[in-house]
């Protein structure tokens, strides 16, 4: 981790509550009984998501502080992820099983945790003690997007088809930005987080690579596209699809993206059923549809060196999470559009170290390093990602097959 730059004039402790405030207005119109549905495996329950971020800043933060009195010790069990070096954790898969603690000793355990941070806040809010509180912020923040995917999810395995944003408006459709290809940057370029401003260890260390002539599609993939690729039978297509790919789609019965209703006019969100929006970009793709789809359009995906190259340029900004979440949108404007925000972009790039990484410290190294295998990369941010969360050189990483994050994809071209 690098030195954090906190808003102009925001205080360490004042951006402390803002995040963790932000979690708990994503709740606000959940029941209790939404908060423990567990829908699948991969997915967690929102009340976990509460007390698992809570967890963190027990066990890496207040840890330390020889003052700190756990709340409860049997809950290091119950809401650890996956640091095996701290010690074993109740199994993934059943965390819907857990309905005690209760929801309200959930929010009492958030409450234990905060009083507890503000008062070393006061005290302390420099050096290392900073680095992992702003730590446990960006952590905290990734899960902010996963409660809402797996609220999704939840939602969407309900027959009653209930909706997260009742009462949501839909979006007025607009014309297609027409697709053209924009020359990316060649030759020996640098990629990788350098400079002021909070990274993870994995956006490190920056260094050299080489990138031959390519070209980058000016907006993300939209459904009215995505939809001809399924007209044109591109599930039924073996030619177009990796071997674990089109092994996957006839296991699973794909015939189209996830949400997506039979009539392929409307999908499931998080306001409910909705009529698809043609210029809207696709999402809720795996990585093999994403290549499938751009082996179809004479494309290819682009590699995680080409698009932060050409995100490295603009500015941070898009339909990401800040307040009530938004759906995905059309793009518009000229030159590279929704590089940030909107839906997550699967790149070429399978998740590996850079050359010369070095995990964090201690148990914090598992934060990262361990899932270098079986994943790929995706980049940019969705409409779920919160604001001031992403930057150029931020990787993400899903293993191949996943399909309930917001991701879509952008087509690349050789020159």
């Amino acid at each position: 981790m690098t030195q954090l730059s906190p808003l102009a004039g925001d205080t360490l402790a004042q951006r402390y509550r803002r995040v963790r405030q932000q979690s708990l207005q994503l709740c606000a119109g959940l029941t209790a009984e939404d908060m423990m549905v567990q829908s699948m495996p991969d997915a967690s329950p929102a009340k976990w998501h509460l007390a698992h971020t809570t967890w963190f800043f027990e066990q890496f933060v207040l840890g330390r502080d020889r003052h700190y009195r756990p709340r409860d010790p049997a809950w290091h069990y119950l809401f650890n992820s996956y640091y095996q070096s701290i010690g074993p954790m109740h199994a993934r898969p059943q965390r819907g099983l857990l309905s005690r603690p209760t929801l309200d000793e959930v929010m009492g355990y958030r409450r234990h945790v905060d009083e507890a941070m503000h008062g070393l806040l006061l005290r302390e809010d420099e050096g290392a003690l900073a680095m992992v509180v702003e730590l446990g912020l960006q952590h905290e923040q990734q899960h902010q997007e996963l409660l809402l995917t797996d609220i999704l999810h939840a939602f969407w395995s309900n027959p009653l088809l209930p909706a997260y944003l009742p009462g949501t408006a839909s979006a007025r459709a607009a014309s297609s930005l027409p697709m053209q290809f924009v020359a990316g940057r060649e030759g020996v370029i640098e990629i990788g987080h350098a400079g002021e401003g909070f990274a993870f260890d994995n956006e490190t260390p920056r260094h050299r690579t080489l990138l031959a002539p390519h070209a980058l599609a000016n907006r993300l993939v939209t459904n009215e596209e995505y939809a001809e690729f399924v007209h044109d039978g591109g599930y039924r297509e073996p030619s177009l699809w990796l071997s674990d790919g089109w092994a996957t789609v006839q296991r699973e019965g794909w015939q189209r993206p996830l949400y997506w209703q039979p009539d392929l006019a409307s999908s499931f969100s998080l306001a409910g059923v909705r009529a698809l929006d043609p210029s809207a970009p696709v999402c809720h793709l795996s990585y093999y549809e994403a290549d499938a789809f751009a082996r179809w359009a004479g494309a290819r995906l682009p590699t995680e060196a080409e698009w932060e190259a050409a995100a490295g340029l603009l500015p941070v900004k898009g339909n990401l999470l800040d307040g009530e979440p938004r759906l995905p949108q059309p793009a518009e404007g000229m030159g590279l559009e929704q590089m940030y925000g909107d839906a997550w972009e699967w790149t070429a790039s399978p998740y590996v170290a850079y050359p010369g990484f070095r995990p964090l410290p201690g148990s914090l190294g598992e934060y990262n390093g361990k899932f270098m295998c079986g994943q790929w990369v995706l980049r940019g941010g969705s409409c779920a990602t919160p604001a001031g969360h992403v930057r150029a050189s931020y990787r993400n990483f899903f293993p191949p097959q996943a399909r309930w994050q917001f991701a879509g994809l952008r087509l690349a071209k050789d020159r």
